[in-house]
């Protein structure tokens, strides 16, 4: 059986002590996607939304959510992010009718520590983001799936989804 890292003495929760890790070089790559309807699709094409350029807010907002997950996230530990980059890609279906947004965010630091957390709450925010700037022209929107696509660095090595 494994030792509970994340528990203290009184079997309550903690953050884990990670100072006596070595510092690395650690990557992580997370994704999301909006599922849209056409008339915000063509807004987010076109830039008619009412509210700006979709993309560009969304991208700040993944940014700004990657620096800030440790404020959201109870045991995440607050990290000096060395850089954080967010990336869209349309996957469309005219045919069928759809049209969806693949939102990929990119983390990158060196600690004790990784960033899969970072990207991965990098990755929902700017998805959310999407849904909050294109509510107005379809509230069925749908978010998700979010998921890690890969990790490089620490003590568990190398992870990529296949």
């Amino acid at each position: 059986m494994s030792e509970l890292t994340h528990f203290n003495e009184q079997g309550r929760a903690k953050m884990v002590d990670v100072s006596e890790k070595n510092d690395s070089v650690r990557t992580a790559q997370a994704q999301s996607a909006v599922l849209l309807n056409k008339a915000v699709y063509d807004q987010i094409k076109e830039g008619t939304n009412k509210k700006g350029d979709v993309l560009a807010v969304a991208q700040v907002a993944g940014i700004m959510a990657a620096k800030n997950t440790a404020q959201i996230i109870p045991m995440c530990h607050p990290l000096a992010l060395s850089g954080v980059d967010i990336g869209f890609e349309w996957n469309v279906d005219e045919a069928e009718s759809h049209y969806e947004v693949l939102i990929f965010a990119t983390v990158k630091t060196k600690g004790p520590t990784g960033v899969e957390m970072e990207a991965l709450t990098a990755a929902a925010a700017a998805a959310l983001t999407i849904y909050d700037m294109c509510k107005a022209a379809g509230k069925e929107m749908v978010i998700g799936p979010t998921l890690l696509l890969q990790k490089t660095g620490g003590k568990s090595g190398d992870y990529s989804r296949s």
